[in-house]
C-alpha cells in the first residue's frame, strides 16, 4: 500500500468509527439506554481527537498520537460510567460497558495504528522525536 491510500483508509476507519459511536449514542445509548446523559461523556473523546487533528494539521504522525488518545479517552469514559455506577441499573452491565468501550478504543487504536504506519511509509516521522 502507499502511504496516501494507508492514511486514506485509516482516515476513513476513524471518520467511520465516530460516526458509528455517534450513533451508537443516539439510537441505543452505550451507558445504559438511549437519551442517557453519561453517553455525553463520548463528545468529550470526539473532541479530543478533533482537537488533536487540527492541531496536527491532519498530518499523519500527529493524527496518529489524536486517535491514540482518542481511544484511550474512549475507555476512560467507559471507566467513569462504572465508576459513577451505570453498572448497577438493571439496563447496563460491567460487561457491557466496557465491551463497547473497548470495541470503539479498538476501532481508533486501528486507525492511529495505519496513521503511524503512513507515516513511516513517507518518512514523515525521520528525524522527530
Amino acid at each position: 500500500m502507499t502511504p496516501k491510500s494507508t492514511y486514506r483508509l485509516a482516515a476513513a476507519a476513524a471518520v467511520g468509527t465516530a460516526l458509528f459511536l455517534l450513533w451508537g449514542m443516539g439510537a441505543l445509548g452505550i451507558v445504559g439506554v438511549e437519551g442517557d446523559r453519561a453517553d455525553l461523556m463520548y463528545l468529550g473523546a470526539l473532541a479530543l481527537g478533533l482537537g488533536g487533528a487540527i492541531v496536527a494539521r491532519f498530518r499523519p504522525r500527529g493524527m496518529a498520537r489524536a486517535m491514540g488518545v482518542t481511544a484511550v479517552a474512549t475507555l476512560g469514559v467507559g471507566l467513569v460510567a462504572l465508576v459513577l455506577g451505570k453498572h448497577q441499573a438493571e439496563y447496563s452491565s460491567v460487561a457491557e460497558i466496557l465491551g463497547l468501550s473497548g470495541m470503539f478504543a479498538l476501532l481508533f487504536g486501528g486507525s492511529a495504528w495505519l496513521f503511524r504506519s503512513a507515516a513511516r511509509r513517507d518518512g514523515s516521522d525521520l528525524g522527530r522525536p
